[in-house]
């Protein structure tokens, strides 16, 4: 008996070390990774196109859109992405539109990114044309939920961006404020999509991967500050 019981308390001091280090081990926690190197457009490309067109460019840390300049087009991720934490901040020029577009099967079958893609509105809420809808204005899923709350900065100054999607849960954060929490898929969700324009689309958000567009709708904008955390 007296054989058995140190026996079994050698082999407790044993293993307790291994015990320890598995009731004390924790999973890293995903790191962000910057998605624009603020000098240059490598890791992205104008949608079905193999580069960045000239439209946009790398200017004092920021990705910019000219408007004017040739080469337009809507700019994705080189990279698809499925579970993720966005975050990056933005600025539009009066009367300004744009959107981050994620989900984005690019093929020629679609020729735009929101034919199968979501997007959060960017917007200047004061004077753009498309500031009509609640579900339209700055930080909302666009055409299907409105911002919770209006905490968007006018035109002109920056406006700081987080996105969640993970496993179908989307979450928006505009400045720091939470103005969006849906699932895909699930009831609010399809009734979203009912009473919007996407009700007919069948390709719209079907790929539960894809690439992450900033869109070109023909005004001035700019991004800095783009991360990405692969959840």
């Amino acid at each position: 008996m007296k054989a058995f019981f140190f026996t079994a308390v050698a082999l407790g001091a044993v293993l307790s070390p291994v015990a320890i280090a598995q009731r004390t081990t924790v999973k890293a926690k995903p790191s962000p990774q910057a998605l624009f190197d603020g000098k240059t457009t490598n890791g992205w490309h104008t949608y079905l196109k193999p580069k960045a067109e000239p439209a946009w460019l790398a200017v004092n840390g920021t990705l910019k859109l000219d408007p004017k300049a040739t080469g337009q087009g809507d700019l994705v991720t080189d990279k698809e992405y499925e579970n993720f934490e966005l975050a990056l901040d933005w600025n539009i020029t009066e009367g300004g539109n744009s959107g981050i577009i994620f989900g984005v099967h690019e093929d020629p079958a679609f020729q735009a990114t929101y034919d199968t893609g979501v997007e959060m509105q960017i917007l200047d809420d004061k004077k753009a044309e498309d500031n009509k809808k609640a579900n339209h204005l700055a930080g909302s899923l666009y055409d299907m939920k409105a911002p919770a709350k209006n905490v968007v900065k006018p035109a002109g100054q920056w406006n700081q961006v987080k996105l969640r999607k993970l496993n179908g849960h989307l979450t928006f954060w505009l400045n720091g404020t939470e103005v969006v929490d849906t699932q895909m898929g699930g009831s609010e969700w399809n009734t979203l999509v009912q009473n919007s324009k996407f009700k007919t689309w069948k390709n719209f958000a079907a790929y539960p991967k894809g690439h992450i567009a900033l869109q070109d709708h023909g005004h001035e904008v700019a991004f800095r500050n783009i991360k990405i955390t692969q959840l």
